[in-house]
């Protein structure tokens, strides 16, 4: 993986297990579906900080290039990675884990892979289609609210940026 392709300068997408970044230069479709909890009635008054929705995020991209098959293999490590602990994990000693995902619609951290799927066609042997389906992990408290509220900054701030 010799870095960025040619010709090729900004990516659509990027994940990262916090050291090895996986760029996606033909994004062609993101998909966010968010699940919430609703609490029980005539539950406890005692707040928790808990998670309180599942995210559900879903991509389709494509590996161009000389170097695709080099990502190919890339995403199938961060996509093991991402269940055995990333190197995000050990750095930070499991305050802030999991994959990284960093869009022009959104950028969330804890995530994991629960497929991945990889499609090559005759007519596009230049090219390699993945499919990849990840579900967020926060950890509670508010640290996970807090890189929640930095990413829509961070989203603000890429928006305002000249292409």
């Amino acid at each position: 993986m010799s870095g960025y392709e040619p010709g090729l300068h900004t990516p659509s997408a990027i994940l990262s297990d916090g050291i090895v970044p996986v760029p996606l230069w033909a994004v062609t479709q993101l998909s966010i579906a968010s699940t919430y909890f609703v609490p029980q009635i005539g539950g406890s008054r005692r707040r928790v900080a808990v998670v309180t929705h599942d995210d559900t995020l879903s991509f389709s991209a494509v590996l161009l290039g000389p170097s695709r098959f080099a990502w190919k293999v890339a995403l199938e490590n961060l996509a093991e990675s991402s269940r055995q602990g990333t190197a995000l994990s050990r750095l930070t000693r499991n305050a802030v884990g999991g994959l990284v995902l960093i869009t022009a619609a959104t950028i969330r951290t804890d995530l994991a892979v629960q497929s991945l799927t990889f499609t090559q066609a005759a007519g596009r042997r230049e090219a390699i289609d993945v499919s990849v389906q990840l579900i967020q992990l926060p950890r509670p408290g508010s640290l996970a609210k807090l890189l929640e509220v930095a990413s829509v900054g961070v989203g603000a701030l890429t928006d305002a940026l000249p292409v």
